[in-house]
């Protein structure tokens, strides 16, 4: 597991928990940016990425 691929995935975490409850196509824009940032990540630390709809707390 690499700290790169761990800090992406915090911050995408982050980004995307800030503006998914957003109604405005740009606050849609900057949590889909989120999710993209984290899965990259997940991906770069060997894990799979996350498929799930978000805010479900599903793994």
């Amino acid at each position: 597991m690499s700290i790169e691929g761990k800090i992406k995935e915090a911050a995408g975490f982050v980004k995307e928990e800030a503006f998914e409850h957003g109604k405005s196509p740009e606050s849609q824009q900057k949590a889909q940016e989120g999710r993209d940032l984290r899965n990259e990540g997940r991906i770069e630390d060997g894990k799979p990425p996350k498929t799930t709809t978000p805010g479900t707390g599903a793994e």
